[in-house]
């Protein structure tokens, strides 16, 4: 798939009202497929994914946050797997993503040897430095160093029999300051554009294991993605009182760096915020919405319950506390004040290889999507 294929498939969608989930599924469909991999950090993933973005907030008419370009730049560290990722035991070949995983932090590894066991799910081969775990879910993640040893982690299912030989040949390379950045636009408020209310979503997810598998990230994060989009476009066309900014983080998976970057480097000041709305897994909702923070600021949390309630978007909106489980949290600490949001119900894939945009209900976009407008309305002093 070509780039500007991607981008004209997206610029004859103008008829489209932002809020439609047809717009979602076309924006989840493309961040998910095998062009962007995993928007991750081999096969140009991440930096195709930021160029993508970039250029879809430039065709809203949202207006990059420095003046220049959409892309904070920032690197870190990050173990990756570009190439080789075969795994057998006791002759049966294992399909990566779907038998096992090698935890991030694996060296690479070739050879075979004889497992010995060490616990019910544990298993050792000693002389090339092998844990293998036996697991119920395979979950991955990504990680910036790279351990003296390799674990493998094989779903239970995908075995018969006790493991006891092991054959491997894995590729892995560190990258010490792989570089990425934050897109980051925004839309001037009409009265008031020194108050600013933030929309974010990290677009980055974990990548590919070897040259064949990918983690597709429908509901971690393209869903967030399509949600932050669908409003950029539509505050492009209707712009608030306030200004209206976005940031598609970076390095989210990799321990929140994007928005930590953003809160030490900012672009706007921390200070002009009057609200952030982080969006992080959004793609179901049919048992309702998590509002992180709701117990930190129960005035707001009171007025999207409300909102709620009027329009019977939600079957429940649930209090959560504070916690520094998304990219709210750098802002939080800063004392920004900030809800994380998140959808309760449907699929169970994450971090997984299930996770994609087949399988994703998208069922609750229209609703999300309503009440972060209306919130945002009131914020403003718009209605």
């Amino acid at each position: 798939m070509k780039f500007k294929l991607v981008l004209a498939f997206f610029f004859v969608s103008n008829t489209l009202l932002a809020q439609d989930t047809l717009f979602a599924r076309k924006m989840v469909d493309t961040l998910t497929s095998s062009y962007f991999w995993g928007r991750g950090y081999t096969k140009d993933g991440a930096h195709k994914a930021a160029e993508f973005l970039s250029a879809q907030l430039k065709h809203y008419g949202v207006k990059p946050m420095n003046g220049k370009n959409y892309l904070q730049e920032f690197s870190y560290p990050v173990n990756t797997f570009p190439g080789k990722m075969k795994v057998t035991v006791n002759g049966l070949q294992l399909r990566p993503g779907k038998d096992f995983i090698v935890s991030p932090d694996s060296r690479g590894v070739t050879g075979t040897g004889q497992l010995v066991k060490k616990d019910s799910t544990h298993f050792i081969d000693q002389q090339n430095r092998i844990v293998l775990s036996l697991e119920d879910k395979l979950t991955w993640s990504a990680e910036g160093q790279v351990l003296d040893y390799t674990v493998i982690q094989v779903d239970k299912k995908a075995l018969k029999e006790t493991p006891l030989t092991l054959s491997v040949s894995i590729e892995n390379k560190l990258i010490p300051d792989f570089k990425t950045g934050n897109v980051c636009g925004i839309v001037k408020g009409t009265s008031k554009p020194d108050s600013v209310i933030v929309i974010t979503a990290h677009y980055d997810h974990l990548g590919g294991m070897g040259d064949k598998t990918y983690f597709p990230g429908a509901n971690d994060n393209a869903s967030g993605i399509s949600e932050l989009m669908g409003l950029a476009r539509c505050y492009a066309k209707h712009p608030l009182p306030y200004s209206v900014a976005f940031i598609c983080f970076s390095g989210e998976e990799a321990g929140l760096l994007g928005s930590k970057y953003f809160t030490q480097n900012p672009l706007i000041p921390l200070k002009n915020i009057r609200f952030l709305i982080n969006l992080d897994l959004n793609g179901t909702g049919i048992d309702g919405i998590t509002i992180v923070n709701a117990s930190v600021y129960p005035k707001e949390f009171a007025a999207m319950q409300q909102i709620n309630k009027e329009n019977n978007y939600f079957v429940k909106v649930a209090a959560r506390g504070k916690a520094a489980n998304s990219d709210h949290y750098f802002f939080t600490e800063q004392g920004v004040p900030a809800f994380f949001i998140y959808t309760l119900g449907g699929i169970k894939a994450y971090h997984d290889v299930f996770d994609i945009s087949a399988t994703l209900p998208l069922n609750k976009y229209a609703q999300l999507f309503n009440l972060i407008v209306k919130f945002n309305g009131r914020l403003a002093g718009a209605w």
